[in-house]
């Protein structure tokens, strides 16, 4: 392994790198932890409004894990992947019952914590205590990925094992905190995944994959499967007193646990009852389509605007329950979901 990897990825750093984010000042556990969970997946410039927002609401992780699952998913809405959310309480709480409201500060024991793997566990340690932890989010393996040209798909086992030998074996001795942002920001902002910076990387004078003149082949993408297309009616059923039906998600599976109108036509997305909501209506107004991508297949939903004559009881009012638009914005609903209910409905909040 290069001997100055470290040495010059810092002296990059230095000049170049990413010094003044918020959860850097100050670098606290609890911060660091947030804006870690707020990343997986997601990018620095969409994370810091969501962040800044959070510490503002909940300033410590006793304040989280004081709050309602609803009250955390709403400040999360729209920043999508929502079992984070739903793991970032779990974590919250678990550190409150468990820890006494301190993060531990071993690896393993941070890694064992809900929503928190290896990866994001040596973030946390390095950034909050200077401790000698590697990591390997996507950014970090394709840097090391090309330095090395490692053949395969990082998904694969052993593809996987040798990045985590390399991101090991690279680790300095000192500014661990430093050097772990590092590694971070030049994947982010030079090592990127298309029309990579090379001339101002600092590894680029060792970098295999530049020598192969063949930068973009690393790492291997995932092996591509067709995208599967689901349906569903989105059902908008409203009250005489112009309450919107909601229902709580299932735990598991997309939008799990926000708030949303039933969907109904997949077996997979349905709610209990709905059809029968819909046998009593008085008015049915069926509106443009709305489609969504997730991570796996994309989602296209028919929304019905529906006038119910009379007032109706509904079983199950933990799951479901009558919400008034003016409650909309205090819910946490999936981001499409929410930007249509504004559309429609302008006494909505935002």
């Amino acid at each position: 392994m290069p001997r100055d990897f470290a040495a010059r990825l810092l002296a990059w750093f230095d000049l170049h790198g990413r010094r003044d984010l918020p959860w850097q000042k100050p670098r606290e556990p609890y911060r660091v932890w947030l804006s870690e969970i707020m990343l997986q997946q997601t990018q620095v410039t969409t994370v810091i409004p969501y962040f800044e927002r959070f510490v503002a609401r909940f300033a410590d992780v006793n304040a989280l894990a004081s709050a309602s699952i609803d009250e955390v998913l709403a400040l999360w809405s729209g920043l999508g992947y929502y079992a984070r959310a739903r793991n970032l309480h779990r974590c919250a709480r678990q550190i409150v019952a468990e820890h006494g409201g301190e993060f531990p500060r071993s690896v393993d024991a941070l890694a064992a914590l809900p929503g928190i793997g290896r990866s994001t566990a040596g973030a946390i340690a390095a950034q909050a205590w200077g401790t000698r932890a590697a990591i390997l989010d996507g950014n970090v393996r394709r840097v090391l990925a090309r330095h090395r040209a490692v053949d395969g798909w990082p998904g694969t086992p052993a593809v996987h094992k040798r990045l985590w030998a390399i991101a090991e074996a690279l680790l300095p001795e000192t500014r661990l905190a430093d050097y772990t942002q590092a590694l971070m920001d030049l994947g982010a902002t030079v090592c990127r995944a298309r029309r990579p910076a090379c001339a101002r990387c600092p590894l680029a004078g060792d970098c295999t994959a530049r020598q192969r003149n063949d930068v973009t082949r690393y790492p291997a993408a995932r092996p591509r499967k067709p995208r599967p297309l689901r349906r569903a009616r989105l059902v908008l059923a409203q009250n005489p007193h112009g309450e919107l039906l909601l229902e709580r998600r299932a735990p598991l599976g997309i939008w799990g646990g926000l708030w949303c109108p039933p969907l109904l036509d997949d077996a997979a997305l349905g709610g209990d009852g709905t059809q029968a909501l819909l046998d009593r209506a008085q008015r049915i107004e069926t509106l443009g389509l709305v489609r969504h991508g997730f991570t796996h297949f994309d989602l296209e939903l028919q929304p019905l605007r529906v006038e119910l004559p009379m007032p109706c009881e509904l079983a199950e009012p933990e799951r479901r329950r009558w919400v008034s638009l003016d409650e909309l914005a205090t819910l946490g609903l999936p981001a499409p979901v929410r930007k249509l209910l504004t559309r429609l409905f302008t006494t909505a909040s935002t």
